[in-house]
């Protein structure tokens, strides 16, 4: 489950995603937990279907179905406020190509503040590294 990443807080460097998020009926808890699973400057990169804002959720689920990622794509400006609200900086929304009218695979990234209780966030401490070999 994408919402409850049975992960430590602080233990991830980088969130990779290829058009998963738009699966999830609840987003903003998606986003939220990828933000507790990174470390402070930690990275997401997401390859996402994402709508052209003036699209409402009607018009996007018109346009395609659940399984096809369409219906429940988040728009640009919803995917950089949830992103935003969740504790991200230097966000991103880039289309690549149009997959339907008003809807476009896009390249998404963004990185976990490194000061997240200058956000009002929650401060998560890294998980140490035990090594490894």
């Amino acid at each position: 489950m994408i919402e409850q990443i049975p992960l430590p807080a602080g233990s991830v460097d980088v969130v990779i995603s290829n058009c998963v998020i738009n699966l999830s009926v609840d987003k903003p808890a998606v986003l939220t937990e990828i933000a507790r699973v990174l470390k402070p400057g930690g990275r997401v990169g997401v390859s996402d279907v994402v709508a052209e804002d003036h699209l409402s959720h009607a018009e996007r689920a018109e346009r395609g179905s659940y399984c096809g990622c369409v219906a429940g794509a988040l728009s640009k400006g919803e995917y950089i406020a949830g992103l935003e609200e969740a504790g991200f900086e230097q966000v991103s929304v880039e289309f690549t190509h149009e997959v339907a009218d008003g809807m476009h695979g896009a390249i998404v990234k963004a990185v976990k503040t490194g000061e997240p209780a200058a956000h009002g966030l929650p401060v998560t401490q890294p998980v140490e590294s035990a090594g490894c070999c």
